[in-house]
């Protein structure tokens, strides 16, 4: 076992650290662009359909600036309490609007004549519930649901997580989301409410993420911590991942070149079969808890 004391329980980031959202969101707004200039019922405006000539490039740089709003709304939230609250799915939704009215996508009080209408923005904004997994994400979570409690531990709510688990077949043993703790991480309510959630101290829980100002975070409320590199994910510096990594406070640590979950699984001890059929359900769960993280009474 790589980790000591070994934990009971794993707990995820999600968006990018299980799933390749960037890959996926952009080849579906592309997707839906082209549906929609092809569309000989929409009345498309002109100006509009020239300035929808994106490249591939393009919708990525869009989805990229789509990602980088939740990440300001969730810090903002975590960071003040009084600010009035908002799921993940209606900040999507409102962000996406937001950008596709500042790059003359659509027009405010003209829903016709935009690229899109407001019910295909709106159906455009859940693609967030349908992202693409990794390879070794389904594989690895079956394998670690042989030894361990697996939990998501993400910003996304309920309903998106759940819908994201089901697309992504990611078999976890509970369904944690941040709204369930009043907050968004970084918030230390969120981790040690997910903790408390498990009937478990701190100190046996290991949160997963391929960001390590997640990990920063979880370390501080007690958690140990597993950093598992993820293609263009991390925020941190050159300089900065370096002096994590020689700081000592990741305490273990998944190199891009490894194999994901599948490598973590392995090297906490765990024999990885190509078709890994042996799952951890939810009746080993604690009493009085559902697959879904939530209490019975909650559910």
């Amino acid at each position: 076992m790589a980790l000591n004391p070994a934990p009971r329980a794993l707990l995820f980031d999600v968006f990018g650290t299980c799933v390749d959202w960037r890959s996926t969101v952009t080849r579906e707004l592309e997707k839906a662009a082209h549906i929609a200039l092809n569309d000989p019922t929409k009345s498309i405006a002109s100006r509009i359909r020239l300035q929808a000539d994106y490249t591939t490039e393009d919708w990525g740089k869009l989805a990229q600036e789509w990602r980088n709003t939740y990440k300001v709304f969730t810090k903002a939230l975590a960071n003040d309490p009084a600010t009035p609250w908002k799921t993940v799915d209606e900040h999507h939704l409102d962000s996406l609007k937001k950008l596709l009215t500042e790059r003359h996508l659509i027009r405010e009080g003209e829903p016709d004549a935009g690229l899109w209408n407001d019910e295909e923005i709106r159906a455009l904004s859940l693609i967030w519930h349908h992202l693409d997994p990794w390879p070794d994400t389904s594989t690895g979570i079956d394998a670690l649901n042989e030894r361990f409690y697996t939990c998501t531990l993400s910003n996304g709510n309920l309903s998106l997580l759940a819908d994201m688990a089901s697309y992504a077949h990611m078999n976890w043993t509970h369904i944690f989301s941040a709204e369930q703790f009043g907050s968004y991480k970084p918030s230390p309510s969120v981790y040690l409410g997910a903790a408390a959630k498990l009937g478990l101290n701190p100190s046996e829980c290991a949160m997963v993420a391929c960001h390590l100002n997640d990990l920063r975070a979880a370390k501080d409320c007690g958690f140990q911590t597993i950093y598992v590199e993820r293609p263009l994910e991390e925020d941190y510096s050159e300089q900065e991942v370096a002096a994590a990594r020689s700081g000592g406070w990741v305490d273990l640590w998944v190199e891009a070149g490894q194999n994901g979950f599948i490598t973590l699984a392995q090297k906490l001890g765990i024999e990885v079969f190509r078709h890994h059929h042996q799952r951890r359900r939810s009746g080993s769960a604690p009493p009085g808890f559902g697959s879904d993280g939530r209490t019975e009474a909650e559910s």
